[in-house]
């Protein structure tokens, strides 16, 4: 049994029920088009790309230790492979409690300066000190204002700059299994537009949240490296189970034991029994009411899990997550699993417009 921690709280423990087999091609496609999470277990060969994964680990502990990361990519293995894609320089993510470091960087191609503006930011995924898990995100222009799928050149070579600093990225985004299967999700030749390399810690993980951006339709999480626990189900499904377990009189006291406020626990009721209400909560930054029943109580863990919502990745799965909209997008969680960290790719999709 493994624990099922992060941030500092218990939520329960997970045992492996042995590796489940792929499903056809015409399920996933049928999954992904009602907003159903699918497992992809050993779809990503992991084996070509062992060393790269082992730089990578090695890159996560001197950022970890330095708390900065520039410095190591003007090195080997890293200047090499940076010929068309000078660094130009990092700020120090003052504004942004959970940022590292923003690092810039422009494509050239013959000389001439062919894309601008691109960055790799480095950053933790929490605010927990037990917590070290850390994410290096790859876009250009203004983070949170540009819409990147209006940039295809730019998101090209953010993509490039992807690769040359975490080559393993080659597992899923040049694999002609992943790249078929992909055309059939998406009815066209797929496009990875949004790239974030993930080194999920012990303790660590990402609480329960969507992926929706303008631009893509969904996300390909791809395990390389350690192993994580997920949960994942649509909003409309969250919802009906956010209900259903605050409803029964059996969860009373795992609900006070998460919400001690008995004014809170009666907003939470008032919230439960409007659906429109609810829907426009979850959408807030900030909806802590529901965030404690998601993420700090163990009791409505275990009930999604025995719901069939949970999914466990060892190196070589994927997990595939559709985003189509607010109102449909599968709202998923992650927990660490073991004693080591674990790298994985979070590729956002969309369908290549030529």
């Amino acid at each position: 049994m493994l624990p099922l921690q992060r941030r500092g709280f218990q939520l329960g423990y997970v045992a492996a029920s042995g590796r489940a087999s792929m499903p056809a091609a015409g399920a996933v496609i049928t999954a992904w088009r009602q907003d159903q999470a699918m497992l992809l277990p050993a779809m990503v060969d992991v084996a070509p790309f062992s060393g790269q994964i082992a730089q990578a680990h090695r890159l996560m502990e001197q950022v970890l230790e330095n708390e900065e990361a520039a410095s190591f990519f003007d090195e080997e293995p890293y200047c090499s492979r940076l010929q068309q894609l000078p660094l130009l320089g990092a700020s120090l993510e003052e504004h942004d409690r959970q940022g590292i470091e923003k690092i810039y960087f422009d494509a050239e191609v013959d000389g001439e300066v062919v894309a601008e503006g691109l960055w790799c930011k480095a950053s933790w995924l929490s605010f927990h000190d037990e917590d070290a898990s850390l994410r290096f995100r790859f876009s250009f222009g203004m983070e949170g204002f540009e819409d990147v799928a209006a940039d295809p050149v730019s998101q090209h070579w953010a993509g490039e700059l992807c690769d040359a600093l975490f080559p393993e990225s080659a597992a899923v985004t040049a694999d002609e299994h992943i790249l078929q299967l992909l055309h059939g999700v998406l009815d066209g030749e797929p496009a990875f537009v949004e790239r974030i390399v993930y080194f999920n810690a012990p303790n660590g993980g990402a609480q329960m949240h969507h992926d929706v951006e303008r631009g893509h339709d969904g996300v390909i999480y791809a395990q390389l490296s350690g192993s994580t626990f997920w949960l994942a189900l649509a909003k409309p499904l969250l919802m009906d189970e956010l209900v259903a377990f605050v409803a029964d009189p059996r969860h009373a006291e795992d609900l006070r034991a998460v919400l001690p406020e008995e004014a809170d626990r009666q907003e939470l009721a008032r919230l439960l029994q409007d659906r429109a209400a609810l829907s426009a909560y979850l959408d807030e930054p900030d909806h802590e009411l529901v965030e404690a029943v998601m993420d700090r109580c163990a009791a409505f863990v275990g009930y999604l899990v025995e719901r069939g919502y949970g999914y466990m990745l060892e190196p070589g799965d994927a997990l595939l997550l559709p985003q189509r909209d607010l109102d449909t997008c599968v709202w998923h969680s992650v927990y660490c699993l073991g004693d080591e960290p674990g790298e994985a790719l979070s590729f956002a999709l969309r369908r290549k417009v030529n």
